[in-house]
């Protein structure tokens, strides 16, 4: 608990066979931590059976995609403070503890993995990657007013619950562009928030998404057209 409040984090898992088990270990290891809800996102190698060897809540979403995972888990959660982060070994448990101190003042902390006094050798963090992700965070920041982001792909978030419940039933994007539509909806809505720096490591095992040039080429504009479709939309 945090002030007396629940934590709740949430793993979208899809084949994380080699690290998750280890990810959830390292986050119930914080006092802090009440439960770990890892979904399993149809993976074809042994994630379900390393994450039942642990004491998180399983759930298997047959909907495909990062942001079907995420909403399930946002859905099962029953924390005050709910932490989304992939389960992948690329963050620490610790950094949890930032995002608590700093929801004491905001309804949403947003992660960011551009600060490079954080992120640690391997890291998947390439030029292409860094330019693509600065790109689209200005796209945010000129055309939503008050927005001041500067990474809108990582997954380490939090949410406190009288936010996440005005938005949860509004969550509807279920492919890999859930991030800036997530930030967005919190935008419109008005929460206040705020943005930290995270430890970023280098992954175990490969991305699903950036570890292919064309995938993260084409996810970038996919991430365009839906930053310019929800500035115009009601």
């Amino acid at each position: 608990m945090w002030n007396k409040k629940t934590v709740s984090i949430v793993f979208p898992t899809y084949n994380e066979e080699k690290s998750v088990k280890n990810a959830i270990n390292d986050f119930l290891s914080l006092k802090e931590v009440d439960e770990v809800i890892a979904i399993d996102n149809n993976s074809t190698d042994n994630s379900a059976r390393e994450i039942k060897k642990t004491k998180a809540k399983y759930f298997l979403e047959k909907r495909q995609g990062y942001g079907a995972a995420l909403i399930r888990g946002l859905n099962e959660a029953s924390g005050y403070y709910v932490i989304m982060v992939e389960p992948d070994g690329s963050f620490i448990a610790k950094d949890a503890l930032i995002f608590l101190k700093k929801a004491e003042s905001y309804d949403l902390v947003l992660g960011t993995r551009t600060n490079p006094n954080y992120i640690q050798k391997g890291a998947k963090m390439g030029a292409f990657l860094r330019i693509g992700n600065q790109f689209l965070a200005w796209m945010m920041n000129i055309l939503y007013s008050g927005q001041n982001v500067s990474d809108v792909g990582c997954t380490y978030k939090l949410i406190k619950r009288p936010a996440l419940n005005k938005v949860l039933s509004k969550l509807n994007v279920y492919n890999s562009t859930f991030s800036p539509f997530f930030v967005i909806t919190c935008k419109k809505h008005g929460f206040s928030d705020t943005e930290i720096p995270v430890v970023y490591k280098e992954r175990i095992g490969n991305s699903k998404i950036t570890s292919d040039f064309w995938k993260s080429f084409k996810l970038g504009i996919q991430m365009i057209g839906l930053i310019l479709s929800m500035r115009f939309k009601n």
